[in-house]
């Protein structure tokens, strides 16, 4: 199984198009360790050839440009994404479904709540039936297992996760399972798993009994602190409260995932606000001490 990063930031980027904070402001100016990044998504394959794009962000024309294997290969019109899987409806894994009108027919796999968001309070489907149209799969919420016919090779298993919709979801304030979803990817023939979640806010027992039954793991690593965009006068939400396990204190994705085995440990979907993403940072070097990865674009994972 191959996985690509195709993106490893969290909404907007990084830096972020309007954003001054510490960290935009050194990367722009070359003042920093560290590497600019596009919003979070990743492709898995077990050929290089036919691949499985999970989320659609705004930034998806210049990933697929960066990655040859997924450019046209045959004919005039071509492409190496023959499904999309969709783990929410949020507005940065979702708005470059927009960018693959051009296409023939667009398959797409997710749980029934992130249909309703995209074809009512944000209706993407809706919009593409006049362009491309949208074949929409379900997809279970509940563990169980489905195979994607165009993947070969993989299964996947879908598990509901604690969590908001969207504000223009017409549940916002009523959650429901579905409304985000963590993804165990398997390949058949070997055996070997990884465990997809750029959303997590709270380690159910589910979850954490994924964490440890996996090869690897590409986890939520938007925040540092529970109050980091708070601290920085950029919001008066914190971590928790828009559904993200910050990485530090009593309860945080550190601890969890120093209690999980011997999987590769890896943080993707990161805010252009904390730490970790420069290099020589203190933070930086608590991860590294802990044997946890910082997911880049352009990250390739072999299993």
């Amino acid at each position: 199984m191959k996985i690509r990063v195709l993106g490893s930031g969290a909404g907007g980027g990084f830096p972020q198009w309007n954003c001054n904070c510490h960290n935009c402001h050194r990367i722009r100016r070359g003042e920093m360790n560290g590497t600019p990044r596009t919003q979070s998504s990743i492709a898995v394959s077990t050929d290089n050839k036919n691949w499985l794009l999970f989320n659609a962000s705004p930034d998806i024309r210049a990933q697929l440009e960066a990655f040859p294997a997924m450019q046209p290969q045959n004919g005039i019109r071509d492409t190496g994404i023959k499904a999309v899987l969709l783990i929410d409806s949020q507005i940065d894994h979702t708005t470059g479904l927009l960018m693959l009108r051009e296409g023939k027919p667009l398959d797409i796999y997710c749980t029934e709540m992130v249909k309703q968001d995209l074809t009512s309070g944000f209706p993407l489907f809706t919009m593409l039936k006049d362009y491309c149209t949208v074949n929409h799969h379900a997809i279970p919420v509940d563990g169980s297992s489905f195979e994607i016919p165009a993947i070969a090779d993989l299964r996947f298993y879908t598990q509901a996760l604690k969590s908001k919709a969207p504000p223009y979801s017409p549940h916002r304030h009523d959650p429901h399972d579905g409304d985000n979803i963590g993804v165990i990817i398997e390949q058949i023939s070997t055996g070997k798993k990884v465990f997809y979640s750029p959303g997590l806010g709270e380690i159910e027992p589910h979850v954490m009994d994924a964490l440890q039954n996996v090869d690897c793991l590409l986890v939520d690593g938007t925040f540092w602190t529970d109050d980091e965009m708070v601290t920085q006068n950029i919001s008066h939400k914190h971590a928790r409260e828009i559904g993200h396990l910050p990485q530090s204190g009593a309860g945080g994705m550190i601890e969890v995932l120093n209690k999980v085995g011997n999987a590769r440990k890896i943080l993707i979907h990161i805010n252009n606000t904390n730490p970790i993403l420069d290099n020589d940072s203190p933070e930086r070097k608590i991860l590294d001490d802990a044997g946890i990865e910082v997911a880049y674009d352009g990250l390739e994972i072999d299993l």
